[in-house]
């Protein structure tokens, strides 16, 4: 039985006022989108993610809010934990928790935060995982001891809405973090790959259906033991409805400087560009062939998919 469609909206976009930060998430509840999401970078993300959703929680009462995904590295996971667990009492349990191992050098670079190697980020992001799940997971104190995480009879204050703890969503694609998050996640977000720290030959090629088969297998292998397999979600970096697909796909490649065909980027699952029918049976062709039921666009490419999402979300 397929896991119904979800669809969230991944804010990009600068916005000066607190007015047009409201108004943009009301617009995503109205439109149908199930999460108002927000990314964490210093430069890239309009806006810090977890005040933004703040924010955002008092101007709607419906839509989920989602961090993707928070860099762990640039927060200890107690000052997180505690961060997490009051902003879902103060959203009333809508929180979506993503977090990451850190892919960008630049967000480093600017920081003066060392940017070590990747091995090392994701031994840092399974501790975080671990605290995580057993401080907002559990009313008792937590004491945890890692090789780079230590907490001692840490409780979640507060007890976070949702029972027993949000649900935490982790991105990746290379094998060692999509397997982490087939064990752990409650949601597996399968990823172009970032390795060179931009959209560069290997994320593109990464972005392919053959590559997209594989990153999935890691994921079902490692979730193979769990009762419950994890939702898995996917971001259509480019998305529009149109009848002219070629030539919008060509218009993306060159405002990103893609190394790849048309033909090439309107075949990728993680690309959204046709007539309205045809989106719509790709995204179930893509829940078909690899169980992909929660997809997030860009909010500048929104409007453009309101009436997908219209007639897929909750079906």
């Amino acid at each position: 039985m397929s896991i119904p469609f979800r669809f969230g909206v991944l804010a990009m976009r600068p916005a000066a006022t607190r007015t047009e930060w409201l108004d943009r998430a009301r617009r995503a509840e109205d439109d149908g989108f199930g999460t108002f999401q927000v990314s964490d970078h210093f430069d890239r993300s309009p806006a810090s993610p977890l005040l933004t959703l703040a924010a955002v929680a008092q101007a709607t009462s419906s839509i989920r809010l989602g961090t993707l995904v928070l860099d762990n590295d640039f927060r200890h996971p107690a000052v997180l934990g505690k961060e997490l667990a009051t902003l879902d009492v103060l959203c009333d349990g809508r929180l979506e928790v993503g977090i990451g191992a850190g892919w960008m050098p630049a967000d480093y670079a600017v920081s003066g935060l060392p940017f070590d190697p990747p091995g090392l980020r994701v031994d840092r992001l399974a501790e975080t995982l671990a605290v995580l799940d057993a401080v907002l997971g559990s009313p008792e104190p937590v004491t945890w001891t890692g090789e780079h995480t230590r907490v001692t009879g840490l409780r979640s204050v507060p007890a976070p809405r949702q029972q027993p703890r949000p649900p935490l969503l982790v991105g990746g694609a290379r094998p060692r973090v999509l397997g982490l998050a087939g064990r752990l996640a409650d949601v597996v977000s399968v990823n172009i790959d970032v390795r060179e720290g931009r959209v560069g030959p290997q994320a593109t090629r990464s972005a392919l259906a053959d590559a997209v088969d594989e990153k999935v297998g890691w994921v079902r292998a490692a979730a193979a033991g769990r009762p419950v397999a994890p939702e898995l979600h996917l971001v259509a970096y480019w998305a529009e409805v149109t009848e002219r697909p070629e030539e919008a796909a060509a218009r993306r490649i060159a405002a990103a400087g893609l190394d790849l065909a048309p033909r090439e980027l309107l075949a990728s699952p993680h690309c959204l560009i046709g007539p309205r029918a045809q989106v719509t049976e790709r995204l179930l062709q893509a829940r078909e062939r690899w169980g992909f039921s929660y997809v997030t666009v860009y909010d500048s490419d929104a409007a453009s998919l309101t009436p997908v999402v219209a007639g897929l979300a909750g079906t």
